[in-house]
Order: structure tokens, then sequence, then C-alpha cells
């Protein structure tokens, strides 16, 4: 799939899963164990700018981050790292993409109610 812009909502995801995390201090956090959640900051690449999320523990050690809003071009292989202030957590390597914005537009979309063609045969024009 080529997206048509480098902006368009395809490239947008708010949902991905890592493999095992690897972390730093202490494995896993203390607040991650208690609550089953936990929000930080992540970034997938090194120059940009963090952005907030929540962590899910998953029996595995891997974790769900759901992100507070979508980030563009998130890449299965590209390392999360995770970060509560200034203090690095770990990373764990991303595995798996939740849907893009633009499916859960098209899904929205879809659950609006008929499309004019639809409704167009239900009432022939006069």
């Amino acid at each position: 799939f080529k997206a048509p812009s480098t902006d368009h909502p395809a490239l947008y995801r708010d949902l991905l899963r890592t493999n095992r995390v690897h972390w730093i201090a202490e494995e896993p956090p203390a607040e991650l164990v208690r609550d089953k959640m936990m929000e930080c900051h992540f970034r997938f690449r090194h120059q940009m700018a963090l952005v907030p999320c929540v962590l899910t523990l998953n029996q595995d050690g891997s974790v769900w981050v759901t992100l507070v809003k979508p980030a563009r071009a998130i890449t299965p292989g590209q390392f999360a790292v995770f970060y509560k202030g200034d203090e690095c957590l770990g990373s764990g390597k991303i595995l798996r993409m939740g849907p893009s914005v633009y499916t859960m537009q098209q899904g929205k979309s879809r659950q609006e109610g008929p499309k004019k063609e639809e409704i167009d045969k239900l009432e022939p024009a006069t």
C-alpha cells in the first residue's frame, strides 16, 4: 500500500504491540505490574518528540502501547523506547500495529448509515 500523500491517515496509528520489553531499572516497573497499565512516553525514532502513551502489560512480557494521539509511519521492526520523565525505562521491538486512522475512519463512515446510492435505490428520484 502506498499512501497518496505523506500525511495520509493510513500512515497514522495509535496502537502497537511490542515483543518482550527489555526493562532497564525495574523488570517490569512496579506500577505496571501493580496496575497492569502505566502512563509514560515513547518514541520509535531517535530524534522524534516523545509521545504520551499508556502501556498495558501482557502475560508474555510484551506490551500494548496506546498512544494519546496517533503517530505517523510506525513500522514493525522499529524499537519502541519508553520514558518516564527523563528516565529511559526500556524498549521493545514493534511486532504488530493496530488499525490505521484511515481504517478506523472507514469503519466509522460505514456505521453512520446508508450511503447516498443506497438511499437513491429506496427513494426513486421524481
